[in-house]
């Protein structure tokens, strides 16, 4: 689009309404294009058929336009045509800059993705760098409406004073209003935040980030911007979002999607190794020890006790003739395949035509000349069959693990060197299960379980995964999640101030090892954009008991934010805080202790007060959500209230772990806290 028309027109507010009705127009007929296709005469068959009305469909999907959601959020006005800097008298181009590409009939663009090249300096020039940018604008949005500008003109280094001045409606947009589920931040993503996003597919990435420092945001738009710059490849190979728990991944669930990215599997680190049906709970002992990284080896070594040094000869009989294997030469392959290191499984597969291959090499000594055809079925022969079965026999990874949490003189034998005595009855069951079917297997168990069936069978990976919350795993929980990226890369996203479990993340470095991604490259958020100053000052009070030498936050925040800390009589003074937050424009979240849950939710209907469940959508007429406190990590409100600080940290198995459960429960407002509290609250928030 070339600025043929000049930047300080008339009515500037006018014109971009105009070209937002049109570009709307011309999003609407790029859809009816795609929904008058007609492939009836293009497909060989029913299968292709079926195909390409998928992607069909999917297409339609992408080009919706969202109401309520603005088409583009800003504009940039170059100097020169982009690629023609240094070209003399180069005519300057405009570009919008929104969530989606948009052409006109004659395919000009009328709207640039957000994440095509020439709407990167949207996000990084500066007065010090403009990027050939002469003009940015911003705009603002009530509803789907367009109501308006902000402009920064990146050229004009003239008045010092004006390039630190923030933007009114970028802090809008970052302050507004929330009811429902998570948003995207394409509008408001920042210089430190647009590098990690535009970080390439082949590396991996950590990211560790303080609450409100957009991490979550930042993971979810790498995915979306890997989803454009190497779209055929992630096709191909796929992509996956891993959240902690199911209330979070519907909270995030529609953050993709409007960015027009709808094949982007979501699953907590439970569904991945849901191999067994878990009915079952660990105590914090048992937990600890069966997340520990050496259980992997305790494991590989009870798998590979089955393989058993054969001592019999294999026999072959094949019309008149008999060929023997004997039992040294049949030790011999199998040590051959056990220094391989390749899969309990392939190596067993592997064995029989390894055996047959001796035969076939005896067969043309002897004169013959067998093929391959021979080979098979040589290794189809019962003999062979009886002698892999005997040598290598098939093992299944549930009844391997249903033994190893059973019988004490097993595990014993395989842990030795490994775990101590106490860690080995810490994990033993005390009443062993009778089948894999009737054992209460517990989430730690299920892992387990995983771990054992990749080292019979290579785990399918993929090409990206999103490891969010990634501090709360344990290294197993770490090895599992590997598992699914061994040929791709990851965005791990996290803040170990906020782990909440007994084997919680000590460090990045430690955890990126058991991902089996050491080379990723660490980054710090520390610019809190969504917590209000007033609010994570307090709750960094907890920062050198929960983890000394975390940098705090810093909130860029202009507003203040609402802050108070009150101390009541009981839940009706609860309820009333409640009360008076929504009468403020947006989202309340009520944060309380697991235990103090059910009490909480009869005051609030005996009051009138309706609530929701986390993950639940909210409405106009329902803005309140009553958060267990072991569900609120990683959700955002634009007001809450927490209730009876003292009850989180008691809460929880020890005070360190109560301590972080706390610090996030503190930090999950964006405009305003009440903490409310009849027992004291702990010392060190004093």
């Amino acid at each position: 689009m070339s600025a043929d028309e000049p930047v300080a027109d008339h009515d500037p507010l006018s014109r971009e309404r105009a070209h937002l009705a049109a570009s709307r127009a011309a999003l609407r007929a790029m859809r009816e294009d795609v929904e008058s296709l007609d492939i009836s005469d293009v497909t060989a068959n029913w299968v292709n058929a079926a195909v390409l009305e998928h992607q069909i469909e999917e297409r339609i999907k992408a080009l919706a336009d969202l109401s309520g959601t603005p088409l583009f959020f800003g504009r940039l006005d170059y100097l020169h045509a982009p690629g023609a800097e240094q070209a003399e008298g180069a005519e300057g181009e405009r570009f919008y800059i929104g969530r989606r590409h948009v052409h006109d009939a004659d395919g000009d663009p009328m709207v640039i993705d957000w994440r095509a090249p020439v709407s990167q300096p949207f996000y990084r020039a500066s007065r010090k760098d403009p990027m050939d940018v002469a003009l940015r604008r911003r705009f603002g949005y009530t509803g789907g409406e367009l109501t308006a500008y902000e402009d920064e003109h990146l050229m004009d280094r003239a008045d010092p004073s004006e390039a630190a001045t923030t933007s009114k409606l970028l802090q809008q947009e970052i302050e507004r209003p929330r009811v429902g589920p998570m948003r995207d931040i394409v509008a408001t993503i920042q210089p430190e935040q647009d590098e990690i996003v535009r970080s390439g597919l082949a590396g991996s990435v950590c990211v560790q980030g303080g609450p409100g420092t957009g991490k979550t945001a930042v993971g979810l738009h790498r995915v979306a911007y890997l989803l454009y710059a190497h779209r055929e490849r992630l096709a191909r190979t796929g992509t996956l979002v891993v959240g902690p728990n199911r209330s979070f991944l519907r909270y995030i669930e529609q953050v993709l999607p409007a960015l027009g990215e709808l094949a982007v599997a979501q699953a907590t680190v439970d569904d991945l190794v849901a191999h067994v049906e878990v009915r079952g709970t660990d105590d914090a002992a048992a937990a600890v020890v069966k997340g520990d990284a050496r259980m992997a080896e305790v494991l590989k070594r009870a798998l590979y006790s089955h393989v058993t040094p054969p001592t019999e000869p294999v026999v072959v009989v094949r019309g008149s003739r008999r060929w023997r294997v004997p039992a040294y030469e049949l030790e011999e392959i199998v040590r051959q395949l056990l220094e391989r290191d390749i899969r309990y499984g392939a190596a067993r597969e592997a064995l029989p035509q390894r055996i047959a291959h001796a035969v076939l090499v005896q067969m043309e000594r002897a004169g013959e000349a067998p093929d391959d055809r021979v080979q098979d079925a040589v290794a189809r022969t019962g003999a062979v069959k009886a002698a892999v079965k005997a040598i290598w026999p098939a093992v299944d990874p549930a009844k391997l693990v249903l033994r190893l949490l059973s019988d004490a003189e097993f595990l014993a034998e395989h842990a030795d060197g490994l775990l101590d005595e106490e860690e080995r009855k810490a994990i033993l069951w005390t009443k062993p299960a009778r089948s894999v079917k009737s054992a209460k297997w517990s989430p730690a168990d299920a892992v387990l379980i995983d771990e054992a069936a990749d080292l019979i069978r290579r785990t399918h990976s993929l090409g990206h995964v999103v490891l969010d919350e990634a501090q709360d795993l344990s290294p197993m929980q770490y090895r599992a999640v590997g598992r699914r990226c061994t040929t791709g890369s990851a965005t791990v996203l996290g803040d170990l101030a906020q782990g909440t479990t007994p084997w919680a993340t000590r460090s990045w470095d430690e955890a990126l090892e058991h991902l089996g991604k050491r080379d990723a490259v660490i980054e710090e958020l520390t610019a809190g954009f969504r917590v209000p100053t007033d609010v994570i000052a307090y709750a960094s009070r907890l920062l050198p008991h929960i983890a000394p030498g975390l940098t705090p936050v810093a909130s860029i925040r202009e507003n203040p934010g609402f802050f108070e800390v009150r101390r009541v009589e009981g839940t009706g003074d609860v309820v009333a805080a409640c009360r008076e937050l929504l009468r403020r424009e947006g989202s309340v979240g009520l944060i309380a202790a697991d235990a103090r849950i059910p009490e909480l939710a009869g005051e609030l209907t005996a009051a009138g007060i309706a609530s929701v469940a986390p993950g639940e959508e909210t409405t106009h007429d329902t803005r309140l959500t009553l958060v267990p406190a072991s569900l609120a990590k990683g959700l955002e409100y634009d007001y809450v209230v927490l209730d009876e600080p003292r009850a989180v940290v008691d809460g929880e198995p020890d005070e360190r772990t109560g301590l972080r459960r706390l610090y996030v429960a503190l930090t999950r407002a964006v405009s305003g806290l009440i903490v409310t509290h009849t027992a004291p609250l702990p010392e060190q928030l004093s």
